[in-house]
Parts: structure tokens; sequence; C-alpha cells
């Protein structure tokens, strides 16, 4: 975590990891930036920016796999998509837990339903180009913008490799 003293500013990164990993950057509780990485340039981006937070979407704290209506290969490739977000899911926390910085995985559920471009610019003000990856990492992040950190210090894997399982925001 960043020193006090060093900044009076605070940042966020939200991710939404996947093939095409989105990345929300918040300073001071404002969106200042969304990007689409591959997964193997977060380590990169998160050495550069040195978050105060990380903020994640967390497929693992979700245990059910929407497969109604689906025939099986459909839901085998479902189940190793999930495995690969999972796997990916465990990354983000050791390179956070190996730079010294604090993360928080939210579940799929919590983060809650795609937002459009639109609806996007109304909750964000945010009114460049962003595609679904990039938004649901601005998403995923979004309450957590203005959080005290020391309220929802429980919830947040510190760096430290120390931390519990997240709850619900305390504010």
């Amino acid at each position: 975590m960043k020193n006090p003293a060093q900044s009076d500013s605070r940042t966020l990164i939200g991710i939404d990891p996947g093939k095409n990993t989105g990345i929300a950057i918040y300073r001071d509780g404002a969106l200042c930036e969304l990007h689409t990485l591959s997964p193997d340039m977060i380590e990169a981006l998160l050495v550069r920016v040195r978050p105060d937070l990380v903020v994640y979407e967390d497929s693992r704290q979700q245990s059910h796999v929407f497969s109604r209506g689906v025939s099986a290969r459909a839901t085998l490739k479902i189940a190793r998509n999930v495995g690969e977000i999972d796997m990916l899911c465990r990354q983000i926390e050791d390179m956070c837990r190996r730079h010294g910085l604090d993360s928080l995985g939210v579940s799929p559920l919590r983060k809650g339903a795609k937002v459009d471009a639109g609806r996007f610019a109304q909750i964000t003000d945010w009114t460049a180009r962003s595609n679904q990856h990039e938004r649901d990492a601005a998403m995923v992040a979004h309450p957590y913008r203005r959080a005290d950190l020391g309220k929802i210090r429980p919830a947040i894997k510190s760096g430290s490799g120390e931390g519990r399982k997240p709850t619900a925001p305390a504010w």
C-alpha cells in the first residue's frame, strides 16, 4: 500500500479478468482510464500504477454456472472458461501479494448486471469509447472508489497475505 505521506490522492484499479482483461483506473474517485489488456500485461500495470486497492471480479465467489438449456458440449466449454478465469483470479491475488498491494475480490453477482455505454456514461461520467470488458472493470470497482478503506479493511486481502474472505462493504 502507498505511504499516506506520499500523496493525498488515492488510486484504485478495477479488473474484469479474461482473455481480454478489462482495466479501469480511478483517481480520487473519478474514472480516469480504461484499457483492455492480455492477462500477461496485468502485473506490469500493477507495478507501474501501484494502486491503493485492486478490486477484481472474482468468479470463485459464485458457485453456480449458468448452463440451463445448453448442450453438454457448450456446458463443458463454459466450465473450461470458468476454470481459466478462476486461475486468473488466483494469479491476480498472487501478483498483489507479491507487490504489497491490497486486493478485494467481488462476486459477479455483487458486481451487478452489464451496462451499455449510455448507462455507463450516466453512472461514471465517462463519455469516451469503451467496451464491455472495460465497463465491467469500472463497475466492479465503482462502489469502492470513495470508500473509507479503514471501514472495509476486514474484507481486503492485504499485500502481506493477511485478510479474510470479502464481505459486504461496511458503509
